[in-house]
């Protein structure tokens, strides 16, 4: 029988799962170039600069999404009501109160950042305090809650870093062959296979990436039924928010995977174009849901 508990263990495997296979693939990547060029320091030299971009990006990120989507804080006496949701399913959570944010926007969604538990944000948009009922308000905001308890930003931060390294050195290898600065061998089939890897390692890199993003989603669903015990509540809210017309104006592919639902209006959740997702699709997470509550 599929309970919250089995479904939150079984994504907190496939997550792992996945960013195992990530790691396998830059190990491979590495050797393959270091076989080519005799030389693996570069390799270090650009994993240390994406890691410190990436950090960088981490350290900040609650700044940098809250600027780019024209969020207002919003105190106990501004929304008295929405104040005491979170400020509840936070302390069942176990989790410090989050500073608490409302976006300009008619579109029903919801975001959580910051860098751990102590520097998180939950941000809702206007549209989402007009449509939902309570009970679907509180399935959305424990959905977010859930996010910073799993420590999702940490985990988006790793993925980065891992997909940074690998964006980079492919560039530089690339370019390096374009205009002929690569060291020649006289066994050049690793050199080959170097650059067939550095074409295609970026978009497998970016594949795990999203199917990492997708995984997240299934937790937070998962936890966040755990906490308001009313899987249906946040199963009614993807309905709604689904099914609402409003485009989101403060949205891009670069913030997409924050939002509780994904803002890319118009994205095709079925066959290959599922693997370019950063969401699951809909009625997935919907099923497994009320799978949950019978």
């Amino acid at each position: 029988m599929v309970t919250a508990y089995t479904q939150k263990d079984k994504n907190i495997r496939k997550t792992w799962a996945l960013i195992i296979g990530f790691l396998v693939l830059i190990i491979s990547f590495g050797w393959v170039i270091s076989r080519a060029y005799d030389n693996p320091v570069i390799l270090y030299v650009f994993a240390g600069i994406a890691s410190l971009m990436s950090i960088a990006s981490f350290w900040f990120s609650d700044k940098i999404v809250i600027a780019s989507t024209g969020a207002r804080e919003v105190k106990r006496e501004d929304n008295p009501e929405l104040i005491r949701i979170v400020e509840n399913l936070a302390i069942t959570a176990g989790l410090p109160m989050p500073k608490v944010y409302i976006v300009k926007e008619k579109a029903p969604n919801a975001f959580a950042t910051g860098r751990d538990p102590k520097h998180a944000v939950v941000a809702v948009t206007e549209g989402l305090l007009e449509r939902l009922d309570r009970s679907e308000l509180e399935g959305v905001i424990a959905h977010e809650l859930s996010h910073i308890g799993n420590r999702d930003m940490l985990v988006g931060t790793v993925v980065v870093v891992l997909v940074g390294f690998i964006s980079v050195v492919s560039d530089v290898l690339i370019r390096a062959n374009i205009f002929g600065s690569r060291r020649r061998r006289d066994n050049d089939i690793f050199s080959i296979v170097a650059i067939v890897g550095a074409i295609l390692a970026p978009i497998a890199a970016t594949l795990i990436q999203l199917a990492v993003s997708r995984k997240r989603e299934f937790l937070a669903d998962a936890s966040g039924a755990l906490l308001t015990r009313y899987p249906e509540g946040l199963a009614n809210a993807l309905i709604k928010i689904s099914s609402d017309p409003n485009p989101m104006r403060h949205s891009s592919s670069a913030t997409a995977h924050l939002w509780f639902s994904s803002p890319l209006k118009g994205n095709r959740s079925k066959g290959i174009a599922k693997l370019f997702m950063t969401h699951p699709p809909i009625e997935e997470r919907i099923q497994a849901l009320v799978g949950m509550g019978k």
